[in-house]
């Protein structure tokens, strides 16, 4: 998947502007790179178009996962993307089932085990029947 394609699909899955769905990607993926570790940050990264690479470098400071919470992921997405905590929410879904489109089934499935529990709520969406297939 192209770049264009998958902030086009952002946009579509939280029905909002292309600016928005690209504050959106940026965030979830900087908040996602900050609690994988950093094998899996390269792993993920490789798979994806080169603009959201960037977004996913890894650094020696995110070599091990930084362990915090769904709440939390969110409030970070929030804080990056400039939105409320609901709408924050919302985008890491969108971004979820983007990413799971954009990558390979195994990655996903591996990036999907290294997040606890309280994080289902967003990666769910994603691993449901149906999740894949495009919205128009």
């Amino acid at each position: 998947m192209n770049y264009d394609t998958f902030i086009d699909q952002v946009a579509q899955r939280t029905r909002t502007s292309s600016e928005r769905a690209v504050a959106l990607t940026r965030a979830t993926l900087e908040t996602l790179a900050e609690r994988l570790t950093g094998g899996e940050v390269l792993d993920l990264a490789v798979q994806l178009p080169k603009p959201l690479q960037l977004v996913l470098k890894p650094s020696p400071r995110t070599e091990s996962a930084d362990r915090f919470g769904g709440a939390e992921f969110v409030a970070r997405v929030a804080l990056r993307a400039g939105v409320d905590e609901p709408a924050a929410r919302d985008g890491a879904r969108a971004v979820f089932v983007t990413l799971r489109e954009a990558i390979s089934g195994g990655e996903f499935d591996d990036v999907a085990a290294q997040l606890p529990r309280d994080y289902r709520e967003l990666v769910e969406p994603a691993m449901a029947p149906g999740a894949t297939l495009r919205r128009s």
